[in-house]
């Protein structure tokens, strides 16, 4: 049974919830069999906060977990009053944070290790869900994108599903893990500016 970082393909699902409380995804390889799922936890106490206050201001946390439902990962960010800082976790360690940097018109997206040190950012076309993700030389480590052909393709059609490609010279563990999650931290910061 395969686990997310290991595919060098993944298909990326969003579950709809009648009153979308929490999100949930689910991750397919290329093959359409389930890799695993991502979930968002949420308390008694953070939903009804989540009614109350601007989901930008508000701390998340996600999990991802492998196609047997252990968790190899989480996805975190605090309270956020200008541009939101997300971190993800590993074995309980803080492996890279996503910074949201300042742009008028487009938003530009920074990875950094535990250290605080650049190794790589997110460009691309956003109004079309076309970005590359890549290294702090410039080198593509990835790239997402809401449009793709063959046998997925009738299976994966409407706005909140799309395709995370992982460059196949990228063999650390932690680095493709960094690569899923900026593709998924653009899609919750997007939603949360309304863009």
């Amino acid at each position: 049974m395969s686990n997310p970082h290991l595919e060098t393909q993944i298909f990326v699902d969003e579950k709809v919830n009648a009153f979308k409380f929490k999100n949930e995804y689910s991750l397919y390889n290329e093959s359409g069999e389930v890799i695993g799922s991502i979930h968002q936890l949420l308390s008694t106490w953070e939903k009804i906060r989540k009614l109350l206050v601007s989901q930008k201001l508000t701390p998340f946390q996600y999990e991802i977990r492998n196609a047997l439902g252990e968790v190899i990962a989480k996805i975190k960010k605090g309270w956020t009053f200008w541009l939101p800082k997300i971190q993800l976790v590993m074995n309980g360690a803080v492996i890279g944070v996503i910074h949201q940097r300042f742009k008028l018109i487009k938003p530009k997206f920074d990875i950094y290790d535990a250290y605080n040190q650049p190794i790589g950012s997110i460009k691309g076309n956003w109004s079309h869900w076309q970005f590359d993700i890549t290294s702090a030389k410039g080198i593509q480590l990835g790239h997402v994108s809401k449009k793709w052909a063959g046998i997925t393709k009738e299976l994966f059609t409407t706005a909140d599903k799309y395709i995370v490609n992982i460059d196949p010279n990228v063999q650390d563990e932690k680095m493709r893990m960094l690569v899923l999650s900026a593709a998924l931290t653009i899609d919750l910061v997007l939603k949360e500016q309304g863009q």
